[in-house]
């Protein structure tokens, strides 16, 4: 995939939570997970060996940063931290929070739905919050 084509490099309607020059926080929204967010290096590279330490270093911290405030604000039962890339190769994780109701536990979500999942609703500050958090803390 060339840069030219690839939706992160050329990105519509993102939602942005947080961003330096070196990544970025998208919120995705209009999903049955409530809280999947998706951490975005901005430059166009396809794993996390293409980055020098001190970027992998940084783009493992705003992960971590992530998680940890999805869960705090949402109580999860679990997270599930993924880098695919394998539908668009371009370095990105998708940090998702899950619950023992949601239609695919305890498998992941790209898997066939289980059942019937509980959609949860999304707490009216959790936007607001993830950004003052992830602001102060990044």
């Amino acid at each position: 995939m060339s840069n030219a084509s690839c939706g992160y490099c050329h990105p519509e309607n993102e939602y942005v939570l947080w961003r330096d020059d070196q990544c970025r926080v998208l919120f995705v929204e209009q999903t049955d997970f409530t809280g999947w967010c998706r951490v975005v290096w901005n430059e166009h590279l396809a794993e996390l060996s293409d980055l020098d330490p001190q970027q992998r270093n940084r783009i493992m911290q705003v992960v971590a940063e992530v998680e940890k405030n999805i869960r705090q604000l949402l109580s999860p039962k679990k997270m599930n931290v993924a880098s695919l890339g394998t539908g668009l190769p371009h370095l990105h994780w998708h940090i998702i929070p899950r619950n023992e109701d949601d239609s695919h536990f305890p498998e992941p979500v790209w898997c066939q739905p289980l059942r019937q999942g509980v959609v949860r609703p999304l707490p009216e500050n959790f936007v607001d919050e993830m950004k003052a958090r992830l602001n102060a803390a990044l």
